[in-house]
């Protein structure tokens, strides 16, 4: 099984994590990239890349024919899939197979095994694996389907029997909302991934997700590197991982870790793979699932254990013994997931292109990335931008040090849940280790408000806007005094007043609505600014345009535009007749048609973006007059897609905003 060219049929942070490990080992690596990704970072750190196709998944990264046609050219002899696209797809394992390629994973029919839900639970209860109660049955009419949810109890969850990362699953609190849950999970499974079988599981209240990483070689040897806890999800994607679980004690950790053992040996598993589990509020777990690949959240197991999870993956595959290493816990790490996504606006996410991008750096800090100044994020991929991690002696400094590596990390031109990640992390629940999978739905349930802007960041934004246009045949002093000069910001939707006076060399006096603030400019480096604000020193990051200034502050990013000369004017009220695409994305179906009624709340067009599937509904009753886009389509964030008249007998002006 040896090889020495690897083509990486992945994207983004996670191939360029591969290549940095399989360059260090002496391989030789082919990128492959999309035509929305030719001038990514993956495809210049490869020694070599090939485009696989347009930018849709279906017609690049999802092609396995332009897959294995790519390794043919460059004369790859192995394939590593990451994580995400064909990685646990058995037909792509066995075709790599056939054509002579080394699958570096598991065999197609421990993937097989593993990916239909059904099958795996009925294979772990034969191994004598606990499991979620549930059905996993064959029989999928709608009624054997209600029948069984109604058995079960509710709540419940209805899941994709085929796949994971959330898609195609729903959680059902009553049997009023069966139907419609069942629809769109099989809906959201078909597209996902090509089958609309579906499991019924009861809800384990206030549990844990804890999972056990575990590697197999081709010898038999099966070892586990201690469990992950990833208990802080949103709509059931993990948000933020830590390695060891705050709630698994020694005891646990070996049951957990021979249950998983267990797992792996009864499919002949060979290669790393994540066995994950539901911790229940009495110790008690049970069986949920295993990714028969490698993980998102693989780096806090790297960093507690020391060992290079992706060097394994390769050693396997070159079909070497593990060995008996000598797993040892080190300190506890924490992973953070960095989404292009508006945490104020619904978690929408949002697309556009990188102006700046600095990684944090510094102690226990390691940041995970495929992002450069430039590129252009687009709506066809996942919103997982970059993974910020952090090891430290213990969980609290791990908590301080992953805290510190999100505010010094700058991101501008892209709104992040940046804000969010910081939310959860300085929650008591969180810092006391106590953050079940209810975590967020407690604490963080309702739209998060869009922060008040900082009378520091105007006041900043404003001096710097100055000091950048000021002329030098302008003088900052007059006969008459100091000069003062007005200024009118642009943050967001949001507009600023503000007064600019001279208060001697780089110091000013900013009068803003609420509060007059004296600011002085101690030192202003490319990209940094040191100043002064009533006497308390700190650094801020920038970043200037020719029509922006992008500013982070503690935390904070915003881009603030100078609009002293603009007119002022008001937004326009909203059209509710008007169903506009709130986000760039690809229109997956039109659920109704032209001269139809619907009514205020009703679906109307199902739009998928990054992976997620949003609902454009009727924002009151009327008739539907125009459906501008088809299935297929792709729109732009504020498209019109559909418009409405007045239903018979309603005045229009009725519900107007």
């Amino acid at each position: 099984m040896s090889f020495s060219k690897i083509l990486i049929a992945n994207r983004g942070e996670i191939a360029c994590r591969i290549i940095r490990t399989a360059k260090r080992l002496g391989y030789r690596c082919v990128a492959v990239y999309s035509e929305a990704d030719a001038d990514a970072p993956h495809v210049a750190v490869a020694d070599e890349a090939v485009c696989v196709g347009a930018p849709t998944p279906q017609q690049s990264y999802l092609n396995s024919k332009a897959l294995l046609a790519a390794a043919a050219r460059a004369g790859a002899d192995a394939v590593h899939p990451g994580y995400g696209f064909l990685s646990e797809n058995a037909a792509f394992a066995q075709a790599c197979e056939t054509a002579g390629l080394v699958f570096i994973g598991p065999s197609a029919a421990a993937i097989a095994a593993m990916g239909d839900k059904a099958q795996a639970k009925a294979r772990m209860i034969a191994a004598g694996l606990p499991c979620v109660p549930g059905y996993h049955g064959a029989d999928q009419d709608e009624e054997t389907l209600r029948a069984q949810a109604h058995r079960l109890g509710f709540p419940l969850m209805i899941k994709a029997a085929a796949g994971g990362g959330g898609r195609g699953l729903r959680r059902i609190e009553s049997p009023d909302g069966f139907a419609g849950a069942l629809e769109r999970a099989r809906s959201e499974a078909l597209s996902a991934f090509g089958s609309d079988a579906l499991i019924l599981e009861t809800v384990i209240p206030e549990a844990r997700h804890v999972e056990i990483q575990i590697a197999a070689d081709a010898h038999q040897n099966v070892v586990h590197l201690g469990e992950r806890d990833g208990s802080i999800q949103r709509r059931h994607q993990k948000v933020i991982e830590e390695a060891p679980s705050p709630a698994v004690s020694e005891r646990l950790r070996a049951e957990l870790g021979a249950a998983a053992i267990a797992a792996a040996r009864a499919i002949d598993y060979r290669g790393v793979g994540t066995v994950e589990f539901l911790l229940d509020r009495c110790g008690q777990f049970y069986f949920l699932e295993m990714n028969t690949r490698l993980q998102v959240e693989h780096p806090v197991t790297e960093a507690v254990t020391g060992i290079d999870l992706v060097g394994w993956q390769l050693a396997i595959a070159a079909g070497e013994k593990l060995g008996p290493p000598q797993v040892a816990i080190d300190g506890h790490a924490i992973e953070a997931r960095l989404y292009a996504e508006d945490p104020f606006n619904a978690f929408l996410p949002q697309t556009g292109t990188v102006i700046d991008w600095r990684p944090a750096t510094g102690a226990g800090v390691r940041i995970d990335h495929g992002l450069a100044p430039g590129q252009r994020v687009s709506s066809f991929y996942d919103p997982l931008l970059a993974k910020v991690i952090a090891h430290g002696a213990n969980r609290e400094q791990a908590r301080r040090r992953l805290i510190a590596a999100l505010e010094d990390s700058v991101l501008f031109g892209i709104p992040t849940n940046r804000g969010f990640l910081l939310s959860m992390l300085k929650h008591q629940a969180f810092v006391a280790g106590e953050a079940t999978t209810s975590f967020i739905d407690q604490h963080f349930s309702g739209a998060m408000p869009a922060p008040a802007t900082d009378a520091r960041i105007l006041a900043l934004s404003a001096v710097l806007l100055r000091e950048g246009t000021r002329s030098d045949a302008v003088p900052p002093w007059f006969s008459t005094g100091a000069g003062a000069w007005p200024v009118r910001l642009s943050i967001g939707q949001d507009e600023a007043a503000a007064l600019v006076t001279t208060a001697g060399p780089h110091r000013y006096q900013v009068a803003l609505t609420a509060a007059t603030l004296t600011i002085e400019i101690v030192d202003r480096q490319p990209g940094a600014v040191r100043f002064g604000i009533n006497g308390l020193q700190q650094t801020a990051r920038y970043h200037a345009t020719p029509d922006a200034l992008y500013l982070d502050l503690s935390g904070v990013s915003v881009m603030v535009r100078d609009i002293t000369l603009a007119p002022s004017a008001r937004a326009p009220a909203r059209d509710a007749s008007r169903l506009v695409a709130p986000m760039t994305g690809c229109v997956l179906a039109v659920l109704a048609q032209p001269g139809e009624r619907v009514t205020k709340g009703q679906r109307v067009v199902v739009l998928e973006a990054m992976k997620m599937q949003h609902e454009i509904v009727a924002e009151r009753d009327g008739i539907l007059a125009h459906i501008a886009v088809k299935p297929g389509d792709q729109v732009a964030s504020r498209q019109l897609v559909a418009e409405l008249s007045a239903a018979a007998g309603q005045d229009d002006r009725k519900d107007a905003p």
